[in-house]
């Protein structure tokens, strides 16, 4: 009898905006995909620069190529719009580009950000809308498109453990801290639809921390970078996808093989 985890043939594509994006959001279901077989693969529209000149665009696609090795992302795909810009960009062709990505790859299933953009982001609600765009014109026979978010309060756990640590070290436990770069962790998830799908993605939470890491250029004063591997499991091991209504309505390896799936 066929192992019902293996994922041999199947494919999935990931579509971002920013270098660290895909390690946060759904690093733990990218390397679960990549370790039962599955062909996983990655569009991230910017490299991530905003105004910091093209050698930190650089220094942030190097960071990205490592975080793809360690979630056994396959195939990368860096587009090169402007960072901060993606609302004011030609919509239809950010549209077209994901969707030749797609005509390409043709993953199982695609992956993006919600409506909220994890915590809304201007360019992650953009490319929420164009990825929603360029699935619904593949029509039933296009790939199932999930959307996924950051659980309520997770982030709220992922500072307090940092606070925690600092405490234990003797160093500042009121030293500010950030979640790549964001200052409030409870705009994470606070505008986050219902998930239809809950997937335990603790056995491959040491590969989404390892990821995580990846984002050097993003970790200063940050507290996922006092996440030990002990608590990644706990912290980082829980991931919420909602099942978009665009795209192909049949069921797909991502329902059959998640742990939980929400009433």
């Amino acid at each position: 009898m066929a192992d019902p985890a293996d994922l041999h043939g199947r494919s999935l594509l990931a579509v971002f905006a920013h270098p660290d994006d895909e390690s946060l959001a759904c690093g733990g279901l990218l390397a679960w995909c990549a370790r039962r077989g599955a062909r996983v693969s990655l569009v991230c529209v910017t490299d991530g620069r905003h105004d910091q000149g093209r050698s930190f665009g650089e220094r942030r696609a190097r960071e990205l190529d490592a975080a793809c090795r360690e979630l056994g992302v396959s195939h990368l795909v860096l587009l090169d719009y402007e960072d901060g810009m993606l609302p004011w960009v030609d919509q239809e062709k950010l549209a077209a580009d994901i969707g030749q990505a797609i005509d390409r790859l043709r993953p199982d299933i695609v992956i993006t950000f919600d409506e909220d953009g994890l915590y809304g982001h201007p360019d992650h609600i953009a490319v929420h809308e164009r990825a929603t765009a360029a699935v619904a014109a593949t029509g039933h026979t296009g790939p199932a498109l999930y959307y996924v978010t950051i659980p309520p309060g997770g982030m709220r756990a992922v500072v307090q453990h940092a606070r925690e640590t600092l405490a234990d070290q003797g160093r500042d436990a009121f030293a500010p801290l950030r979640i790549l770069g964001i200052a409030d962790p409870d705009a994470f998830g606070a505008c986050a639809p219902a998930p239809t799908v809950i997937v335990d993605a603790a056995e491959f939470a040491g590969r989404k921390l390892a990821a995580i890491r990846c984002h050097r250029s993003q970790l200063n004063d940050d507290a996922l970078a006092l996440v030990s591997e002990s608590e990644a499991a706990r912290l980082l091991g829980v991931e919420h996808y909602r099942r978009a209504e665009v795209g192909s309505a049949g069921g797909t390896f991502l329902d059959r093989f998640a742990s939980v799936t929400a009433d």
